[in-house]
């Protein structure tokens, strides 16, 4: 089912890169269309009210919310995934996010790792197509992996593989799903699509003949898919019974019919126009033309023609390829699914067209008409990266992506990057290969042009919504090579702002770093006195852990002696506000940690000393709690250096709330 989602990119200007940098231009910005996120909650609630609950839904929650652990089995095909999401999301709460866990790759830590598990995830662990290898590998840590979950009131769902071997302390965890009534599912798909039940309540041979065999729930969603656009085609007095027809001859005679038209069809005009049509299925005719002159170019230089006027004008060729011009323009083929058996022909039987149908398609996308709306580029872009994955060229379609936001690009060759991507990130065959390649592009290549900033949007708002590790991993490589803009980086920390674990695990990877400027650059923004001192509704704060205090008095100590004091000093400045503005207990600890970091610059240590101060003085100025509160402040941090040089005591005696400025 096609997904038109997008990213909006605006401005123009072209980059220069250098070995081992990043360079983000100003093209990439954000969007106007609904954000990835939320179409990933979108989906996840639109599931929710599509999945026909199977026998042993019921069972699956009680287990899940007495537990905090299931483990679904059942048949390939009868919605287990689904099924899984869906009792996830209804434990969606603000303190967690979801997280797919894909053990093994790169940015995931092991499962057995209790800084896996944040307050509040659903997690998601799907081994249904996992072999016994893998399977056993996994059963061994769960036992590690339930009680971080436990401990973290998190939820976990374990898809298993259909007929594995379960150990026995598990059991008690194990949940069948059964299929649910193929019927009910294709009525309720058919609901949503908006066909009315005394449509679909009616018997049908067609829908009979169709169901009778086991047919996994994907395919029951396309049919009923089919029938939809059967509905949407179809002449005026069709029912049900003539849409579902149009359904199942689409299904089962389409790519017979396709191969006997492009065999009738021998000029490379007709071809051409064919192509077009099936790429640009309901693109606007003045589209479908243009396209199709692009498309004859690209294959070879134009032959000498006859005058246009003496030409076959654009309806008679349509005839020929069977498709038809709408009143509105549209051109469309006249049977139903038929672009899809068309683009199936050609893609399996031509494979030299493939290369040039990528640059095509490039062409197609910054055409300058006014019918190029976003909907026609979404679609092409869909339509090829479907064929590039369909036929296992994952590799192809990476390298149309790259060619896309390299050179000299446009908005909207950026924003179909930013599709295709997505695209392959969303294919359940060739995921795991785009994960991979988008790591390779961020950590270890030296990035041209503007791909840079397409994949800090495909990691912020694609990769975050499922793997939110591998994410920030992603993100964090990018925004310690980016140069000239901080895109990257602000990515990075909106991210873990939306989360305790992933915050701690950027500070505990600044602090393993070499702690470049670059590195301390993210440490100051990513250390946010406000986000480490939320609860988020649990008995302690970030700032509370031993770990992050390491972390933070490291990274600290770096940024007071590898950077110039003016970039520190905006950040201890925040901190200052934020120790003065009623944090209880955490306005000390902030103090604490930021003389501790300063008492171990050595021979700087003095020099330190007098500039936190100094800042802390300036600071009192425009402080939120007052001059009064803010002076007190000083003053504490006045008596902690002076506690930290042993020359005055630990304790602090008290002191007016001037406290014991000069």
């Amino acid at each position: 089912m096609n997904q038109h989602t997008g990213t909006w990119i605006g401005g123009s200007g072209v980059t220069v890169t250098g070995p081992g940098h990043v360079y983000i231009g100003a093209q990439l910005q954000d969007s106007d269309k609904p954000a990835f996120r939320r179409v990933a909650e979108d989906q996840l609630r639109r599931l929710r009210y599509i999945l026909v609950t199977p026998p042993g839904m019921g069972e699956a929650r009680a287990v899940l919310a007495d537990s905090g652990t299931v483990v679904l089995d059942g048949v390939p095909g009868s919605g287990r995934s689904a099924a899984a999401r869906v009792l996830l999301h209804e434990h969606h709460r603000d303190s967690g996010v979801f997280h797919e866990l894909m053990p093994g790759e790169e940015g995931e830590l092991p499962l057995e790792d209790p800084a896996l598990v944040g307050t509040g995830d659903q997690l998601l662990l799907d081994l249904s197509a996992a072999d016994d290898r893998r399977w056993a590998a996994a059963q061994a840590v769960l036992p590690a992996l339930r009680k971080a979950v436990h401990e973290q009131r998190a939820h976990l769902v374990v898809v298993m593989p259909h007929l594995g071997v379960l150990d026995p302390d598990l059991q008690y965890c194990r949940v069948v799903l059964q299929r649910p009534p193929a019927l009910g599912v294709l009525r309720r798909h058919l609901r949503l699509h908006g066909v009315p039940p005394e449509e679909y309540l009616r018997h049908d041979g067609t829908v009979t003949g169709f169901l009778r065999a086991n047919r996994p729930m994907r395919e029951i969603a396309e049919f009923a898919d089919l029938v939809r656009r059967a509905r949407e085609a179809g002449q005026p007095g069709d029912g049900f019974g003539q849409w579902c027809e149009a359904a199942g001859r689409a299904r089962d005679d389409g790519r017979r019919e396709a191969a006997a038209l492009v065999t009738k069809l021998r000029e490379a005009p007709q071809r051409a126009l064919l192509i077009s049509v099936s790429m640009l299925h309901g693109a606007h005719a003045d589209v479908i033309h243009r396209a199709t002159e692009y498309l004859l170019s690209a294959l070879g230089p134009a032959s000498e023609g006859d005058s246009p006027l003496r030409q076959r004008d654009l309806a008679e060729r349509l005839i020929e390829i069977s498709a038809t011009t709408a009143p509105n323009g549209q051109v469309r083929f006249q049977r139903l699914d038929f672009d899809s058996a068309v683009r199936t022909h050609f893609w399996d039987h031509m494979p030299d067209l493939r290369p040039h149908l990528g640059a095509w398609a490039a062409s197609v996308v910054e055409l300058n008409d006014p019918h190029v709306v976003t909907v026609v580029r979404d679609g092409l872009v869909e339509r090829v990266a479907g064929e590039y994955l369909r036929t296992g060229r994952a590799d192809g379609l990476g390298t149309l992506i790259e060619g896309w936001s390299t050179g000299t690009t446009s908005r909207p060759l950026l924003e179909a990057a930013v599709h295709a991507l997505t695209r392959g990130l969303a294919d359940p065959v060739h995921a795991r290969d785009f994960r991979e390649q988008i790591y390779q592009w961020c950590a270890n290549r030296s990035l041209k042009g503007e791909l840079a900033q397409v994949l800090v949007r495909v990691c912020a708002d694609v990769l975050a919504t499922s793997h939110p590790d591998q994410a920030l991993v992603r993100l964090y490589h990018l925004a310690r090579r980016e140069r000239g803009t901080t895109r990257a980086r602000q990515a990075l920390c909106d991210l873990v702002a939306r989360s305790r674990r992933l915050h701690r695990m950027l500070l505990d990877r600044l602090a393993r770093s070499d702690l470049s400027p670059a590195h301390l650059g993210i440490f100051l923004q990513a250390s946010d006195p406000e986000l480490l001192t939320f609860r988020r509704g649990t008995s302690h704060a970030l700032i509370d852990e031993q770990s992050a205090q390491r972390s933070l008095t490291i990274c600290w100590q770096a940024a007071l002696t590898g950077l110039p004091p003016r970039q520190w000093q905006a950040e201890a400045r925040r901190w200052f506000h934020w120790a003065s503005a009623g944090t209880g207990s955490h306005g000390g600890l902030l103090l604490d940690l930021i003389v501790s970091a300063a008492q171990q610059c050595a021979e700087k240590r003095g020099e330190v000393f007098a500039l936190m101060y100094a800042c802390a003085r300036d600071a009192e100025r425009t402080g939120p709690g007052g001059a009064a509160r803010a002076a007190e402040t000083t003053g504490l941090l006045l008596h902690k250096i002076s506690a930290a040089q042993g020359i005055a005591p630990a304790t602090r005696p008290e002191t007016s709330p001037r406290g014991t400025r000069p």
